[in-house]
């Protein structure tokens, strides 16, 4: 599975939260997330369909970006 290459920061990342942040990458069949800190660590790569129930989940346990980024250490 290739990674998309169109790398994007989150809207909600910022100064203030010392650029923590997640990026997010994706094509028509795929969504790839990585850690902005670190990535070279490689991405969590979803298919299209998968990625929406993946971040609902998220948004039920982790309220910002940030607390995503210290998921991945």
């Amino acid at each position: 599975m290739t990674t998309p290459d169109n790398w994007r920061k989150s809207s909600y990342s910022g100064e203030g939260d010392g650029n923590s942040c997640v990026e997010i990458a994706n094509s028509y069949t795929q969504v790839a997330v990585r850690d902005s800190k670190a990535p070279a660590r490689g991405p969590l790569t979803f298919p299209a369909g998968a990625f929406t129930p993946f971040v609902d989940a998220l948004a039920q346990r982790y309220s910002t970006v940030t607390d995503f980024a210290k998921l991945r250490g």
